[in-house]
């Protein structure tokens, strides 16, 4: 069984769209087998986002992401990280499509609503990174 790390960001806990998206996946058949409300700070983001540091789009993202709680979860299922990036849609929500969680809810690439890990390599990181 594969795992992934999902974070549910500011602006979808703001809107109180987390029922939807926490609908979504378990209707598509995966599990969430740990799920937590939090506080980001600049340090954790520095290492999250550490290959977008030098960006200049990086302030806006730590203020962004520090506005409010996120939840994170591991997400269990086969194909999970395929699977939930699919269902997440692509990062520019003008290129996701209907049918998906930033299709159907996101408008902002940078308040996109949900994080997913992009690799198993890196799911194992973050969920160490954010559960321990």
């Amino acid at each position: 069984m594969e795992r992934t790390y999902i974070m549910l960001k500011p602006d979808a806990v703001k809107r109180k769209v987390i029922g939807n998206i926490i609908s979504r996946i378990e209707s598509k058949g995966y599990s969430i087998t740990s799920m937590k409300m939090f506080n980001l700070d600049e340090a954790i983001l520095k290492d999250h986002y550490s290959h977008l540091i030098d960006k200049p789009f990086f302030p806006d993202l730590v203020a962004f992401m520090t506005s409010g709680p996120v939840i994170g979860m591991i997400v269990e299922g086969d194909d999970v990280v395929v699977g939930m990036r699919n269902l997440m849609g692509p990062t520019k929500w003008v290129e996701a499509m209907p049918g998906t969680i930033r299709g159907d809810f996101a408008n902002s690439t940078t308040e996109n609503l949900i994080h997913g890990s992009d690799s198993v390599e890196n799911a194992n990181i973050e969920i160490k990174r954010f559960f321990g």
